[in-house]
């Protein structure tokens, strides 16, 4: 069992971090966002042959570029901003102090599931940073002279990994809303304070 953040020289509030609002659920939204989005741009314009006459009744000024490079730049953002997930996630994991007697919806105890969600985020960041790179090869070496600058393999993963994520993300999910790890609702809640009574 970790020990509590109060005995390692932070002061804590409800939510047994030394800060009001965990950071690590909002850098992942961050990082899903962004990866989520490069996909879908990515997708977009090796579809755009078949978008065209859409996209013009629409009246948008676009053109097959331009998907790819929102598609780039959303991975790289989302590729950076992981290194920060990822290390948010560990510290705030390492204050943990979760119940010993509870079991999640999918049978886990909370230390299984905080074993596998922080395995988990450095096999997605590992993942991650490899679409990165190969994402950049296909951009700038590969295929940069062709019109459709991604590979449908390098989607094909990139799609694989956005159902990772989901399961990844349960899991992160079950840690809050289930053992109530740093929820700061769910941990006043479990020391039997009113939540009418916060102010």
């Amino acid at each position: 069992m970790n020990p509590p953040a109060d005995q390692l020289g932070f002061s804590v509030g409800a939510n047994g971090l030394p800060y009001a609002i965990p950071i690590h659920p909002n850098l992942v939204h961050l990082t899903l966002g962004l990866f989520i989005i490069a996909i879908v741009f990515d997708i977009a314009g090796v579809l755009f042959p078949i978008e065209k006459p859409l996209i013009k009744i629409f009246g948008f000024a676009a053109n097959r570029s331009n998907f790819f490079d929102v598609g780039w730049y959303n991975l790289l953002g989302s590729a950076i901003i992981t290194f920060f997930t990822v290390s948010a996630g560990f510290f705030e994991i390492m204050l943990a102090q979760p119940p010993l007697d509870l079991k999640s919806s999918w049978g886990l105890t909370a230390y299984q599931t905080m074993l596998w969600h922080g395995v988990g985020g450095v096999v997605l960041l590992f993942a991650i940073v490899g679409l990165t790179l190969w994402r950049g090869l296909q951009r700038y070496r590969w295929r940069k002279d062709q019109s459709r600058q991604v590979q449908w393999s390098y989607l094909a993963a990139g799609v694989a990994v956005i159902a990772v994520l989901y399961f990844h993300g349960t899991l992160g999910a079950q840690m809050a809303a289930e053992f109530a790890i740093h929820n700061t609702a769910g941990n006043l809640l479990r020391q039997g304070v009113p939540l009418r009574s916060i102010k």
